[in-house]
């Protein structure tokens, strides 16, 4: 017994260490409203910059300008890199210049990139002022190439080795070099024209004897990717093949940058976030932070949307409206068959929606997806028709009724595993992005064909 209880302690520990307790977040803002720098430095040096981020995201902006004044001189340029969107551009507005200065020349150049690329031109020129030469001409080289592109998520600090060159040797320049990135995980061989030939693991290196060529430790898994290649394109390898770091090239094969693991998961979670919001309608770049403004803008169009489509469910209605009047139990029974029928068409829609974005939905396995979708929705509906027969017998006292709503619920059931999953896969034959605007249709189709097939069998039997 004590075994369980100690095991659920050790659990309730792991949670918290991996949130901002109310009792943290209360006491710095407490050395805040005290202007106690010294206090307020305890608190919150500990934290990792991605707690310190979500502390800032989390506060409202009166306290959150306070708090980065109060606490400026400590800036740590990685909390600029792990903020939100949404308000980074207001951080780095209340920031000191040299603060901001000093926060930005410690980021690596896909890090300075990523946070330019978002910021309007005054803040972008501000920032590349306080760099240095050097790494400036980096950062604005990257920025020329395509949004979302490798050349924008990679990162110019590579370590290289020429493809004739020993273990020793390149320990030796490693060891000498003093400008090395702070972490990588491969050292890239190039032949003379710098054209990458592999990957060579610093494990293998350090565990290889001096006088062994690189050449003979590279990995079997190799990918280069091209700076004008799409990131989502990258993430996907990344994630597919396990990459840890690939080399990016440019139009001639030539060695420009890499591109390591934690830049390409990042963009996996943002498609996987992008998803869900679209599939809610609520905009792709939605956050906690928005104002209401920004907020009701975006959701507005979606909400627009599903007035059209319940107008339409609304018309089909109106065609039985003798029908409803004569049997009113119908009027009870109608929002069974539209919810059950659209709650069964998102579900398919999810999957098809992420298979697609997972590429895992192909033109090899795409019938028998939606085979398995229409059967799903076929078994489904003949266990909920059972169910509802018997309500409709039991509350209404009339087995006709119960047949129709049985018999309606079985078609919308089956209509709607299959609108779920060839609604997002039509759309994305025509290069439309089926989280954007497949929930639209898959309602209007659920709810148009539950109302119709209800009502219409509805007048067939019951008048």
């Amino acid at each position: 017994m004590s075994s369980d209880n100690e095991t659920a302690v050790f659990d309730e520990t792991i949670d918290e260490r991996f949130e901002l307790s109310r009792k943290l977040v209360a006491g710095i803002l407490y050395a805040v409203d005290a202007q106690d720098r010294q206090t307020l430095s305890e608190l919150m040096d500990p934290l990792h910059a991605a707690d310190i981020a979500d502390l800032l995201e989390q506060i409202n902006a009166y306290d959150r300008r306070r708090l980065i004044q109060l606490y400026d001189r400590e800036f740590d340029g990685d909390i600029l890199s792990e903020l939100d969107e949404s308000i980074r551009e207001e951080v780095i507005a209340i920031l000191n210049p040299h603060v901001l200065a000093e926060a930005v020349r410690e980021l690596e150049s896909d890090d300075v990139v990523d946070l330019l690329e978002d910021l309007e031109e005054p803040q972008q020129e501000a920032i590349l002022d306080v760099l240095e030469d050097s790494d400036r001409v980096a950062v604005e080289q990257s920025l020329r190439f395509p949004e979302n592109s490798a050349g924008r998520l990679m990162q110019r600090e590579v370590v290289m080795a020429p493809d004739h060159w020993t273990v020793g040797q390149a320990i030796d320049h490693m060891r000498a070099h003093e400008g090395m990135p702070d972490q990588f995980y491969h050292v890239v061989v190039v032949d003379p024209r710098l054209h990458p030939v592999g990957n060579v693991t610093l494990g293998r290196i350090m565990a290889t004897h001096r006088d062994v060529p690189l050449l003979d430790l590279t990995e079997e898994t190799f990918e280069i990717f091209r700076v004008d290649m799409d990131e989502e394109d990258v993430a996907y390898a990344f994630n597919q093949y396990h990459l840890i770091s690939a080399p990016v090239v440019d139009n001639e094969g030539r060695l420009v940058g890499v591109i390591t693991i934690d830049d390409a998961m990042v963009v996996l979670d943002e498609e996987h976030e992008e998803d869900i919001l679209r599939l809610a309608g609520v905009g792709e770049e939605s956050s906690l932070s928005d104002k209401v403004a920004d907020t009701t803008r975006r959701r507005f169009p979606w909400l627009a949307v599903n007035l059209v489509t319940a107008v339409l469910a609304s018309m089909v209605i109106a065609q039985f409206e003798e029908t409803i009047a004569g049997f009113v139990a119908l009027a009870v029974l109608m929002p069974i068959v539209a919810s059950m029928g659209g709650n069964a068409g998102t579900q398919s829609l999810t999957v098809a929606v992420r298979a697609l974005a997972t590429r895992d939905l192909t033109g090899s396995n795409v019938w028998r997806v939606i085979r398995r979708e229409a059967l799903v929705g076929l078994v489904n509906g003949v266990i909920f028709a059972v169910v509802m027969g018997g309500v409709g017998i039991v509350w209404f006292g009339s087995p006709a009724l119960g047949a129709v709503i049985a018999v309606a619920m079985v078609i919308n059931l089956v209509v709607a595993g299959l609108a779920g999953t060839l609604i997002p896969i039509i759309l994305d034959r025509l290069k439309v992005d089926p989280a954007l605007a497949s929930g639209a249709f898959v309602t209007t189709v659920t709810d148009v064909v539950g109302f119709f097939a209800f009502l219409g069998l509805a007048a067939t039997v019951l008048l």
